[in-house]
């Protein structure tokens, strides 16, 4: 369920969450009811944080499946980068995208808001391949994204060469090293309560073969993972996929895995040549 908040209830200091009062499901579908009824504006905005000096890994692989998803939409929007938009988040998570007078954050929560919009990638899919979509995401997730917060947080030569100095660089000290360790605690606790916190780096990367290997199977020699059109389902894994062959750390082991499976590179260049003019954004 989308609940769409209004810009107007955005703080923008950093260290606090932003505090979005319960809306009853009446509230949320009168809310959801005036977005539908107003159209894509050119404006929308998607925030994010800084891309060179601050962004990581976890984070740019979620705004870029956003933006692919948005742009697979054919729905106009700007990347606006802020040291502060994980603050500046109603859930506290990157990204989070602003159109019109409604601030909507992560990709499931922006993907039921267009659709309320009327864009949708997924109305083509019958029963049985919507739930298929949706488990295929559920695996990107819980592979994919928590083998990248891992790598960040848990991998103490990542915490200490890039993940703290670059998840700080916005801010004075001391403020930038609390900031670094209280994000790095809290990943580091979320990590051992799902089972991960024991895992060897090695046992993460095999993770994150098993899920490359999932989706190479089930993309096959399609172009796209249903059919001959993308779906949510496409701009998660590339966002994914895209930001782990690109991103600097420091072993080249996590991007080493994903290029293993040739079909899934062919498909990281067709959409980024598709959607992206041949670079991302």
């Amino acid at each position: 369920m989308v609940v769409a908040v209004p810009l107007l209830n955005v703080r923008e200091s950093h260290g606090l969450h932003l505090r979005v009062s319960s809306m009853s499901l009446a509230a949320e579908a009168f809310v959801s009811q005036m977005a539908a009824a107003e159209p894509w504006p050119e404006t929308a905005a998607l925030y994010q944080p800084l891309k060179d000096e601050q962004i990581l890994l976890s984070d740019c692989a979620s705004s870029l499946a956003v933006q692919a998803y948005l742009r697979m939409c054919g729905l106009p929007v700007q990347v606006v980068c802020k040291a502060n938009a994980e603050f500046m988040s109603p859930s506290g998570k990157i990204p989070f995208i602003h159109v019109g007078n409604q601030v909507v954050s992560e990709l499931g929560p922006i993907v039921q808001f267009t659709k309320a919009k009327g864009h949708s990638l997924s109305d083509g899919l019958d029963d049985l391949q919507r739930a298929e979509m949706k488990a295929y995401m559920e695996l990107v997730n819980n592979r994919l994204l928590t083998a990248e917060l891992y790598i960040q947080w848990c991998d103490d030569a990542t915490a200490a060469e890039i993940s703290r100095p670059r998840y700080s660089s916005p801010y004075a000290w001391p403020l930038c090293s609390l900031l670094a360790y209280q994000k790095q605690w809290e990943v580091r606790r979320k990590m051992a309560a799902i089972g991960w916190g024991d895992k060897s780096l090695e046992q993460v990367y095999e993770e994150v073969s098993q899920c490359c290997q999932a989706l190479s199977q089930r993309l096959g020699t399609q172009p796209f993972f249903f059919n001959k059109q993308p779906t949510e389902l496409d701009a998660l894994v590339f966002g994914h996929l895209f930001t782990i062959l690109t991103t600097r750390l420091t072993s080249t082991d996590l991007a080493e895995r994903v290029k293993s499976y040739s079909n899934l590179l062919s498909f990281c260049r067709r959409i980024e040549t598709s959607y992206f003019d041949g670079k991302s954004s």
